[in-house]
C-alpha cells in the first residue's frame, strides 16, 4: 500500500500525546511495562523519560517530535509491515519514522525479546 500525501499530512499533524496512551494500553494488555515502552522510545529517539513527558505536556505533533529526535543509527534495520504499509518502502521520512515507532511498540506487545526489538547484534 502506498501512503498518500493526505495520509502523510494527517500523521504529521497528530500529536504524540494523543497516541501515547494507546501505546501504553497496547503493551500493558500484553503484560509489558511502561519502563520497557520508554526504553524502546529512548532507543529510537534519544528521549529519556523526563524529555518524553515534556513533549507530551507540550502536545507536540509527530512532525515536531521527530524533528527534535536523534534517530538511532540502526533505525533502518526496522523492517516489516505495520498498518498495511511496508516500512522500508515508505517514501516520506516522517511517516517512516512514525511507523518505526509503531513497529517497535507492536513487537513489544507481541512479546519479542528486548535485544531483538532494539536491533542489537553480537
Amino acid at each position: 500500500m502506498k501512503a498518500t500525501p493526505e495520509h502523510n499530512e494527517r500523521i504529521a499533524k497528530l500529536t504524540f500525546a494523543s497516541v501515547y496512551p494507546h501505546y501504553v494500553t497496547k503493551i500493558e494488555k500484553k503484560d509489558r511495562t511502561i519502563a520497557e515502552l520508554h526504553q524502546i522510545i529512548e532507543w529510537l529517539t534519544g528521549f529519556d523519560k523526563k524529555k518524553l513527558q515534556q513533549l507530551i505536556d507540550e502536545k507536540v505533533t509527530f512532525k515536531t517530535f521527530f524533528e527534535r529526535a536523534k534517530l538511532n543509527p540502526n533505525a533502518h534495520l526496522i523492517k516489516g509491515v505495520i498498518c498495511g504499509y511496508r516500512i522500508e518502502d515508505l517514501e516520506n521520512p516522517l511517516t517512516q519514522q512514525v511507523r518505526y515507532l509503531d513497529k517497535l511498540v507492536d513487537e513489544l506487545a507481541k512479546g519479542r525479546k528486548m535485544e531483538k526489538i532494539l536491533r542489537q547484534t553480537n
